[in-house]
């Protein structure tokens, strides 16, 4: 039975146990051959009870990979040993690096925000584009929160090669099946894993960061993991990693090279943007033909909280207004001075409150309009039928047509804050478009793919 302070092989002495199941157990531990001593991590494997030999060849290929691995941001081998203290242990060593694994961070209630993801996304694909390099492929096989780490020096390692593969997967070859239930893909637990695999873990990993839920945890459709209705984040990054996740292998980037392309540039493979289909229950009218694209967007939806602050201006500029006007009446009825300064902001006050009151007819019943012919488009906001403001560009001069954010500042008279909303944005050469203020993040997208397909961008 293996304990704290307990020494190992003469040199190891045991620290903390991290993990423990099934026959294995992670400790850490101190090297004391180094001067000062050095913390490193042993994977223990237990040979008898439930330990299967799949399992031994398993840690033999890790230890022989780690062997000939170099990468700054993967654990190195440092030594592997067999005791036998009346139950036969196998021992690997590797270096210790300080830090919390991603899903520590996550059970603490990290929220991820976009940046973060990104970063991880892009130090992951530089590991994989490393490693799918080799010759043959290493395939790690396993990515996710549990077995990435975010550094002390804030750098992402990928670490536990215990389900690491380290051949090429010759056609209708089987191998073990390892993996972790929603992070792994359909590919894999048929017993057939190529560098994609990884790739596909690596997008329900990311999943899993914006989200705060587990892959396993979500809907899905058609075996597509459904989670555009739980973040705030851009299209591209959302559309990236779709194809990241996506269940056919012909519709998923194959390399790691062509998703770090992807994700620096923007530009997804032509094998992937997923096509959304229209939101249940949304108010947004659309038809298309072959001559024009019309779409209609309901009056935006405010908050109760925005609601009571546009609610109190008018009723307090109203209020002022009102009398303003009265004293000025007053004045003129009883034959008392009256300056033109009072008059001129008894009229500013007034036209401030008759301002106010269109702002709250155009958000409360004004819709938009946004018309695509084979030349032009138009952009129009409508209040009872009738324009009141509109823009207009050219077809030949759209770059592309997206979902982001707009940053609105708002509040009542005493707090003022600020919160993000979807829009859809047309960029041309040198203008934005943007339009759709108030929809939800899957609208946004859906509309944008709609005119997209339709301009055949």
């Amino acid at each position: 039975m293996l304990q704290a302070d307990q020494v190992l092989q003469e040199r190891y002495q045991l620290k903390q146990k991290l993990g423990q199941n099934a026959g294995r157990q992670t400790w850490l531990a101190e090297d004391l051959q180094v001067v000062p001593p050095e913390p490193v991590i042993i994977k223990l494997l237990t040979f008898g009870g439930d330990m299967q030999w799949d399992d031994l060849k398993l840690f033999e290929r890790e230890a022989q990979v780690l062997k000939q691995l170099n990468h700054p941001r993967i654990p190195k081998y440092r030594d592997s040993f067999s005791i036998d203290d009346r139950t036969l242990w196998f021992g690997l060593v590797q270096s210790y690096i300080p830090g919390d694994s991603l899903k520590d961070l996550l059970t603490q209630g990290k929220k991820f925000t976009e940046t973060e993801v990104r970063k991880i996304a892009v130090s992951v694909l530089q590991i994989l584009i490393h490693l799918h390099k080799l010759n043959p492929p290493v395939l790690h096989r396993d990515i996710k929160p549990s077995n990435l780490i975010w550094g002390e020096d804030q750098n992402i390692y990928l670490v536990d090669f215990g389900a690491v593969q380290d051949r090429a997967a010759a056609e209708g070859a089987t191998f073990t099946v390892v993996g972790t239930y929603g992070y792994a893909p359909m590919e894999q637990f048929g017993g057939r894993t190529v560098p994609a695999s990884d790739l596909y873990a690596l997008g329900a990993t990311l999943v899993h960061l914006l989200t705060g839920v587990a892959p396993a945890d979500l809907p899905q459709s058609d075996l597509t993991i459904e989670f555009r209705d739980r973040i705030n984040a851009s299209s591209r990054l959302v559309s990236w990693i779709e194809e990241l996740i996506e269940p056919s292998l012909k519709r998923r980037f194959s390399q790691a090279q062509q998703a770090f392309d992807a994700l620096k540039s923007g530009h997804l493979s032509q094998t992937g943007s997923r096509k959304i289909s229209p939101p249940t229950h949304t108010r947004v009218k659309l038809r298309k033909s072959r001559e024009q694209l019309l779409i209609e967007l309901p009056p935006t939806q405010h908050s109760s909280l925005e609601k009571l602050g546009l609610w109190l201006k008018i009723a307090v500029v109203g209020l002022i207004g009102a009398v303003s006007l009265l004293s000025f009446c007053m004045a003129i009825a009883y034959g008392l001075a009256f300056s033109g300064g009072g008059l001129g902001f008894s009229l500013v006050v007034v036209l401030a409150w008759a301002g106010l009151g269109f702002h709250f007819l155009q958000t409360t019943f004004g819709y938009e309009r946004i018309a695509i012919d084979e030349q032009d488009f138009l952009i129009q906001k409508l209040l009872f039928n009738r324009c009141i403001r509109q823009r207009k560009g050219v077809n030949s001069e759209i770059k592309d047509v997206f979902q982001s954010l707009q940053i609105e500042a708002s509040g009542t008279f005493d707090t003022t804050y600020s919160r993000s909303k979807e829009i859809i944005t047309i960029q041309t050469q040198d203008q934005r478009y943007s339009f759709g203020l108030g929809l939800s993040a899957v609208e946004c997208v859906w509309i944008a793919q709609e005119i997209k397909s339709w301009l055949r961008l």
